[in-house]
């Protein structure tokens, strides 16, 4: 028996077959991102190192800032998978909010935790959602991994 993997299939609704119908996403440069200003990754970067743009100081920032910070909302558990790695900055692409905000991400299995730009992803809330490299390896997960993690919004 044989086996086959498909990815990018969060793009359809009701089948392969028919496409479905997707708003515009949220901008995705730096200037639309409050909390840094990485650069977009070199030509020819092909590793986590060289793909992941941030700073030292962002890094630091990112962990320092998701320290509970009262009046936060806990918007629940998603699944998160790597996002694009030429899309620089810390943030989370997710169907859990409808409109770009600040908050944080915790991943329980490690205990790790990161402040991230939450971005809207049009798709179901059960759809998953997207972490930046930087967040990913903020969080200490596995960049080929699918961690649950505990989303919150800060402002």
């Amino acid at each position: 028996m044989g086996c086959v993997a498909l990815t990018g299939c969060g793009a359809f609704e009701g089948g392969l077959f028919k496409p479905k119908e997707r708003a515009a996403e949220a901008p995705q440069t730096a200037e639309a991102r409050a909390t840094t200003t990485a650069a977009a990754p070199p030509a020819g970067a092909n590793t986590a190192d060289t793909l992941d743009t941030t700073s030292d100081e962002e890094r630091q920032k990112a962990v320092a800032d998701a320290g509970s910070a009262g009046g936060e909302t806990d918007l629940g558990v998603t699944i998160a998978s790597l996002g694009a790695v030429s899309e620089p900055g810390i943030w989370m692409k997710t169907p859990l909010v409808k409109a770009q905000a600040r908050g944080r991400v915790e991943f329980p299995e490690k205990g790790t935790k990161v402040a991230v730009d939450l971005l809207p992803l049009d798709a179901e809330p059960g759809a998953g959602s997207r972490l930046s490299l930087a967040a990913m390896r903020l969080l200490e997960a596995d960049l080929t991994s699918l961690p649950e993690v505990r989303v919150y919004r800060t402002e």
